[in-house]
């Protein structure tokens, strides 16, 4: 933003926003796959059956990209997966809802992975940034983490960041055989070594629904937002709620105030 003069008199300036083209997006979700994300979380699906962590952020991503495609619909995307690194599961950017629907119907947990190395998908998000920039596109990775007590690492220079980086951390609540404030620390410090705009870091132990209220968040643009600190959403529904909401375990376990 720039100030600009104010009126003789008026005693304040007034802030404008500098004329800038806001890019089409290319955004890659990256899934845990390790048998963390198929956790039971406390919500139930249609069978009555609970939903399990990757059932959850197939549904959410599901939404996102539809919601994405109404504001924009030249938004594209495409989908890795991450074990002990990331690798591709369907490489191809697209706006085709079908062809996102068929991805994560292939998408399924492996076993337990023991470390999670984030390097080999930040080299395939760069080499994927350098091609969005030449269509005049930006390149945002989401990436949906579900270890409890297996920090992320990576060896990535700090001096490169093509791409912006959101993460969004499903956890079991803190106890002796986990470390969940420890993981979302190294998140943090993660998503601002590599973000080239703003990235957004949101956490929950529990709830479909509050999982869908944080990616409504990260709908934003990158170029188009404030910094996390400075943001008072999403609202806190506590107070709106019916008494039996909180029973329905939707209610987050908090890790960290970001």
């Amino acid at each position: 933003m720039e100030m600009v003069e104010a009126a003789e008199g008026s005693g304040r300036g007034r802030y404008a926003l500098k004329p800038t083209r806001i890019n089409s997006e290319d955004i890659l979700f990256c899934i845990d796959v390790d048998t963390e994300s198929l956790v039971e979380m406390k919500t139930t699906g249609p069978t009555g059956r609970p939903l399990t962590r990757l059932d959850s952020i197939k549904q959410a991503i599901l939404l996102f990209i539809n919601t994405k495609l109404s504001i924009n619909p030249d938004h594209r995307f495409a989908f890795a997966t991450l074990a002990k690194s990331a690798s591709w599961l369907r490489k191809e950017f697209s706006s085709d809802v079908e062809s996102a629907v068929t991805a994560l119907r292939r998408l399924g947990a492996t076993s337990s992975c023991g470390q999670a190395d984030l390097t080999q998908l930040f080299r395939i998000a760069a080499h994927e940034a350098k091609k969005s920039h030449a269509q005049n596109r930006i390149l945002r990775v989401i990436l949906f983490y579900c270890r409890s007590s297996v920090r992320p690492h990576h060896q990535w220079p700090i001096n490169q960041k093509l791409f912006t980086l959101d993460v969004m951390y499903l956890h079991d609540k803190p106890g002796p055989d986990n470390c969940p404030q420890e993981v979302y620390d190294a998140l943090v410090d993660t998503l601002e070594h590599v973000s080239e705009y703003e990235g957004f870091i949101y956490e929950t132990g529990q709830g479909l629904r509050i999982l869908l209220r944080y990616l409504s968040v990260l709908l934003s643009h990158p170029q188009q937002r404030c910094p996390q600190d400075d943001m008072d959403i999403p609202k806190s529904l506590t107070k709106r709620s019916p008494a039996g909401d909180s029973a329905n375990g939707e209610d987050s376990v908090p890790v960290s105030s970001q």
